[in-house]
């Protein structure tokens, strides 16, 4: 090591960026520890500290972080107080371009009163952040941030906030291109307007009755989960979808065109049909459609899906390459009218691989004629993936229905396969 260049060195200790790697690597020599100012990042573990007694976390942190020239990532998942963060952004604000927080005990500080800073407004110190990631959040009161101009990644996992309280400090954000909201509480209608936005991940808790807008002209990756109601005006480049809610009732869905559409998926326990139509009708282009909704109805009554022309559906997405289908949907393709009078024109171009999940011998010889017509039809057809879920073995036909799908499979072997 003491015949290698300084350049060298450094960069060899600028992948050492655990904080307590980094404080033992500085004990090697005097020539490491002359080259640990040039580190670049610095990442502070959960029990960092756990043995440590003469000194406090915030002390350490920021000694360590005074000793770096020009920190530009800082990762904290130890304790620490309102106080320690901002005298470290004091020293390392302006240079920091991303910075992820463990804030698991900002609700207590909040609660023992404001001889501390808020952790959440000290933030914005580091102007120029470009990534932000907060962990275990309490965001009941706006936030005092200036504009981030140059955040393009914003992460908050697990918060407890309000509807102006999150608006607010998405206007402080206003060139996001990458959002993601994981483990939301106590949020009713969010609206969302970021012109730059591109990926963006919600998940609410609760009853599932939350309400979402997005206008975001530029998104192209969107994943919703707890919401009832929910609309999208600029979906052109939108190229994945899923939507899920397993708390509550998808009501209603309002989108724009969906003509870059390549990948939709549709979960939960129950969707009002209208939405789950309105989504079938506007994926025409999709090309891989996962669908995991149990039941529909328009109240708190469980109803199953209505007839779905076989035909009709897969003239209607001619593009689709992998499907996806689960109990209620394939159920739903199975009706007894769905396979007559088929043109014999009629081909599924684009299919290439399809997984059903059955949990249910009901209408066996309707489910059969459904597997036999992917195949008969499916001309680009490679994989046929029968998974066999929770079914009730104490019915009178389940041992005729396995054994017809045992039948079917060994007649395809080379497509179909049980699971």
């Amino acid at each position: 090591m003491d015949s290698l260049p300084d350049a060298i060195v450094q960069c060899i200790l600028s992948n050492i960026t655990n904080a307590k790697d980094v404080a033992s690597s500085s004990c090697v020599s005097r020539r490491w520890k002359e080259s640990i100012p040039y580190l670049n990042r610095l990442v502070f573990t959960r029990n960092v500290f756990d043995n440590l007694k003469k000194y406090s976390p915030d002390d350490i942190v920021r000694h360590m972080v005074s000793s770096i020239i020009r920190l530009e990532e800082l990762v904290v998942y130890c304790p620490f107080t309102g106080s320690g963060l901002a005298s470290w952004l004091s020293l390392a604000g302006l240079s920091l371009r991303r910075l992820e927080l463990k804030m698991d005990d900002n609700l207590i500080e909040q609660n023992a009163g404001s001889r501390n800073p808020s952790k959440l407004d000290c933030i914005t110190a580091a102007m120029n952040l470009e990534s932000l990631k907060l962990w275990g959040v309490n965001m009941t009161h706006c936030p005092k941030w200036d504009t981030f101009y140059r955040l393009r990644d914003l992460q908050i996992v697990g918060t407890v906030t309000d509807d102006s309280t999150l608006s607010a400090a998405l206007r402080a954000c206003p060139n996001l291109s990458n959002l993601l909201l994981l483990g939301c509480e106590g949020l009713k209608y969010v609206s969302i307007e970021l012109p730059q936005l591109e990926v963006c991940n919600l998940d609410f808790n609760g009853l599932g009755n939350c309400s979402l807008y997005l206008n975001c002209p530029k998104i192209q990756n969107l994943e919703v989960q707890g919401c009832s109601w929910i609309r999208v005006l600029e979906t052109r480049l939108l190229r994945n979808l899923s939507i899920s809610n397993t708390s509550g009732r998808v009501n209603g869905v309002v989108f724009g065109k969906l003509v870059a559409l390549e990948s939709l998926e549709m979960r939960g326990v129950q969707w009002c049909w209208d939405a789950v139509n309105e989504m079938l009708r506007l994926s025409s282009e999709v090309k891989h459609l996962f669908m995991k909704v149990e039941f529909t109805g328009d109240s708190d009554s469980l109803q199953p899906f209505p007839e779905i022309d076989f035909v009709d559906f897969f003239n209607s997405h001619p593009k689709l390459t992998k499907f996806d289908i689960h109990g209620a949907m394939f159920a739903a393709l199975c009706q007894r009218n769905s396979l007559k009078n088929v043109d014999y024109r009629f081909m599924i171009p684009c299919l290439e691989e399809v997984v059903v999940t059955v949990r249910s011998p009901l209408n066996a010889e309707q489910k059969m004629s459904t597997l036999e017509s992917l195949i008969q039809y499916g001309k680009k057809l490679k994989k046929l993936r029968i998974k066999i879920l929770q079914m009730k073995s104490s019915h009178s036909s389940t041992d005729d229905f396995f054994e017809e799908i045992c039948r079917f499979t060994r007649m395809n072997r080379r497509i179909v396969s049980i699971e």
